[in-house]
Parts: C-alpha cells; sequence; structure tokens
C-alpha cells in the first residue's frame, strides 16, 4: 500500500556529479552523435528555414531526387512515418512546385514522385554544405577508414 505524502512535496534529492559510462553505455559516442547530427542539419535547415520548410521537408526532396519515380508507399516505407505524416509535407512540396506527382500507369491508386528542376536544385543545395562537412571530415584518411565510417554507420541503421 503506498504511504500517505503530505501536502507539501519532498524535496528532490541534486545530483552534482556528472553521469559516468556504465555497461554498455559511453557518453562520449553518444554526444559525439548528438553533435555531429546537430552540426550536420544546421547548414540545410537555415536554407529550409527561408522557405517555411524543415526537416522532413529536406528528407522527401532528398529521397525522391534519389529515386524518381518511387511511390508514395516507397517513400513511406523508407522514411518509417504515416501517410498522415508525409501528407502535409508532400501537398507543400508539390504546390511549391518542388516535386511533382504522376498517377501510376498499370495501377491508378500508385502515385510515382518526380522531382522538378527546383526540387533538384534545392536537393543540390542542401547536400552541398553537408558534402564539404563530410569531406572536412575525412581530410587526410584512407580509403579504409572511409569505409570504416560506413560500416559504422550502418551497424547504427535498424
Amino acid at each position: 500500500m503506498p504511504r500517505q505524502t503530505s501536502q507539501k512535496a519532498a524535496k528532490p534529492e541534486l545530483l552534482a556529479t556528472p553521469m559516468e559510462n556504465a555497461g554498455i553505455i559511453d557518453f562520449e559516442i553518444i554526444e559525439l552523435l548528438f553533435f555531429a547530427y546537430r552540426d550536420f542539419v544546421s547548414d540545410p535547415d537555415q536554407i529550409l528555414d527561408k522557405s517555411g520548410f524543415g526537416r522532413a521537408h529536406h528528407r522527401v526532396v532528398h529521397f525522391v531526387n534519389r529515386e524518381p519515380g518511387m511511390t508514395v508507399a516507397d517513400l513511406l516505407e523508407t522514411l518509417k512515418i504515416t501517410k498522415q505524416s508525409l501528407a502535409r509535407v508532400l501537398k507543400q512540396l508539390i504546390d511549391s512546385g518542388y516535386i511533382h506527382q504522376v498517377t501510376g500507369p498499370e495501377d491508378r491508386r500508385q502515385r510515382k514522385l518526380y522531382p522538378t528542376q527546383a526540387g533538384r536544385d534545392l536537393a543540390l543545395a542542401l547536400a552541398e554544405p553537408q558534402s564539404r562537412r563530410i569531406e572536412r571530415a575525412f581530410e587526410g584518411a584512407s580509403d579504409a577508414t572511409r569505409e570504416s565510417v560506413k560500416r559504422f554507420l550502418r551497424g547504427m541503421q535498424d
């Protein structure tokens, strides 16, 4: 039976010592990933913000440019999001002229997505500062190191 608490909540215990690695937890790696991601998306975020877009728009523009003609279902699977999550973002990109949607030739329920030239230009503008950042990080690294990083990043995916 839970004990009775007074009207006044107990004062929380304040912890003054930082967390330390324990077991499989490696806070340095976690923090490096936090900071790398923060900086990796910062340049595209600024570009997207000028159009009133965000990271969801970035992902859609990126993958539609990487696989023109992909279906909405394929995009949902790639991004691991729901139709509801995609609907607003995709509508904005279509209405803004970055993505064009075409009805499937065999199955009229199917919707294929293609980038427009404006969509391609946006994808390249977003990828360019990210690519510069990646190249700076790889400066002086061997091909083997680059392959190790790719292997690590693939290992991080579900």
